[in-house]
């Protein structure tokens, strides 16, 4: 496994582990998942050298913070966990309050990582960074993380805090390039980290759907999941099976190698399984050559999928009688 040296956190695995599963209905895993096959991915996880752990006080409403912090036992602080404060009134009594029970459901009296979980649209980060500045000097936290912040944003959020933001995770993967405009340069530059959540597009990267086999639960709310959008994919898809079959591994393996590749980038896949969590792992260690890489940039950029209303409209139509 690979790792960053990032300030404030130590060794950060290049892959890490998401558990916005861990006690989230809406993924239809259930409680049983959550108290056994949950506890075993954790396990395999660091049996394979994963030390960074994301999650979130919004997560199952606390329970997967529970989790993982159960099924990470003795280990819990010796690894990199980073949650997340929903920014509803980010005043700084309100972040201390909230750091305080995302720590006491994890059972650490540090959290390495506690991130803003997306911008607050009218309370500025100079007020939620007051909070977040005071729980450093505390030395509750190790260090400050955003999450869904553009680069003017997270310019702000160092300012506010009067110290560097390190991490912002978003939305990224090679369904959803964006950030390597901007987002990946800065972080190269300014030594921060940019944490991809989504990395495999919530399955689409994988290469199992198409329009003639959709996914269900959650994902099929997801536009990527609509027609036109997985006609679009197709190209890009055709791209990371070809370089899959070079290395012998899965699309979903290259579409995560691609990503860890490139500088300052780190990922949390999530995982169903311990064979999933040992796959994800893998990605990790693939070298993948120049040629392939441009070759995955550009049929990432070439890859314009349709909006959001564009697709409702179109599953109407599908679902009216002729």
């Amino acid at each position: 496994m690979r790792h960053l040296d990032v300030d404030g956190l130590g060794a950060v695995s290049r892959v890490g582990l998401g558990t916005w599963q861990f006690g989230s209905r809406e993924w239809g895993y259930g409680d049983a998942y959550a108290s056994g096959e949950a506890r075993a991915i954790v396990r395999r996880a660091r049996e394979l050298g994963v030390t960074l752990f994301d999650t979130a006080e919004i997560y199952g409403f606390g329970r997967s913070e529970r989790i993982l912090g159960e099924a990470l036992g003795e280990e819990r602080a010796d690894v990199v966990v980073a949650s997340k404060l929903f920014p509803v009134a980010p005043f700084p009594p309100v972040v201390r309050s909230r750091l305080a029970g995302s720590a006491r459901r994890l059972g650490l009296d540090r959290v390495p990582l506690y991130q803003v979980h997306q911008p607050n649209p009218v309370v500025p980060d100079s007020v939620t960074m007051t909070g977040m500045r005071e729980l450093l000097d505390a030395g509750r936290i190790g260090a400050v993380g955003v999450s869904n912040y553009s680069l003017e944003r997270w310019r702000a959020a160092d300012a506010a805090l009067g110290r560097p933001v390190v991490s912002n995770q978003v939305h990224f993967s090679l369904a959803a390039p964006s950030a390597l405009d901007d987002l990946v340069p800065f972080a190269e530059r300014e030594g921060r980290v940019v944490m991809a959540y989504s990395p495999l597009a919530q399955g689409l990267l994988g290469g199992r759907y198409g329009v003639d086999n959709r996914p269900g639960g959650v994902r099929a709310a997801n536009p990527l999941f609509g027609t036109e959008n997985l006609r679009r994919v197709e190209p890009l898809l055709g791209v990371l099976r070809e370089v899959a079959a070079a290395h012998d591994v899965t699309p979903a393996q290259i579409a995560l190698a691609w990503l860890v590749s490139l500088p300052r980038v780190v990922v949390i896949p999530g995982a169903s399984s311990v064979a999933q969590v040992e796959a994800n792992a893998a990605a990790a260690d693939i070298e993948l050559r120049p040629d392939e890489q441009a070759a995955l940039t550009a049929a990432a950029r070439a890859f314009r999928p349709v909006s959001a209303v564009r697709t409702l409209v179109e599953r109407v139509r599908e679902r009216l009688p002729l």
